[in-house]
């Protein structure tokens, strides 16, 4: 029997950098909370924009945010990993000189910080990730835990991403790509699999009773912390590859209708033996 279900949400729940769930996933999340089932919002996105996605099932839900820099449950956290300060000093000044064409953010427990003044950024960050953000002339001057840092480009970072930033940070700082137009870092012990893995602990849940859905790299640590792992069909080539299953897209709904379809109430024990659940 599935007790903990974790989705990623950008490219694998709803479209890149949108706010809104559709309504079959926000019902099935509710049938999940009255059966015992723990749905969990796994993403690199701060807390307070994947609480707004979930609006509705707000209270009935569990979060992996900053890519599992932070999770949280019931109002409290459960776990926060800061990074070394220093590291983090060194990105940001590499970030503040790769142009006009890219922007960063810093995460903190309590909201991100801003340098940039441009306001399409500014409103994408507002309106369609719905963060919590404070601009600031310099964010290094800010007394503030440094969960995550952040760049984004437009269009895509991935070539940035793969071939310079990666390799330089990779074995200093947990480095990945998450969704087509941005790299995050974060401490090297951060991963949403292990994650994933404190939530099992925590609940009590076995990685045999554990259900995960992704699509961008940094989704593989869900794809292995997970016994029934799903790569949406829109998925990264390593991501189909670490997961045990694909699903449609989020185009077509595809991890509402493998819930449904596999935990929903009404599947037979039958249909739920066939699929090695």
């Amino acid at each position: 029997m599935i007790k903990l279900i974790a989705s990623d949400i950008d490219g694998t729940l709803i479209p890149d950098s949108t706010p809104n769930l559709y309504p079959e996933i926000v019902e099935e999340i509710k049938s999940l909370a009255e059966r015992g089932v723990i749905f969990c919002g796994a993403s690199g996105r701060q807390l307070c924009s994947i609480q707004n996605v979930f609006r509705e099932v707000s209270d009935k839900i569990c979060y992996i945010a900053e890519n599992g820099a932070h999770i949280h449950y019931k109002g409290e956290d459960i776990s926060l990993t800061s990074m070394d300060r220093e590291y983090a000093e060194q990105i940001i000044h590499q970030l503040r000189g790769l142009g006009n064409e890219y922007e960063f953010v810093v995460s903190t427990p309590h909201g991100s910080l801003l340098e940039t003044k441009n306001r399409t950024f500014l409103d994408m960050m507002k309106y369609g990730y719905h963060n919590t953000f404070r601009q600031v002339e310099d964010v290094l001057a800010q007394e503030a835990v440094i969960l995550k840092v952040a760049v984004y480009h437009r269009g895509s970072i991935r070539q940035l991403g793969e071939e310079v930033l990666i390799p330089q940070w990779g074995e200093k700082v947990q480095t990945c790509v998450a969704g087509e137009e941005w790299v995050d870092f974060m401490d090297a012990s951060v991963d949403k699999g292990n994650a994933l893995r404190i939530l099992q602990d925590y609940f009590g849940v076995s990685r045999e009773e554990t259900m995960a859905f992704g699509d961008n790299t940094n989704d593989i640590g869900l794809m292995k912390a997970a016994g029934f792992s799903y790569a949406v069909e829109n998925a990264r080539p390593e991501v189909k590859e670490a997961a045990r299953f694909i699903c449609p897209s989020y185009l077509e709904k595809g991890v509402w209708k493998i819930i449904s379809e596999k935990c929903g109430p009404s599947g037979s024990e039958d249909e739920k033996r066939s699929a090695g659940i």
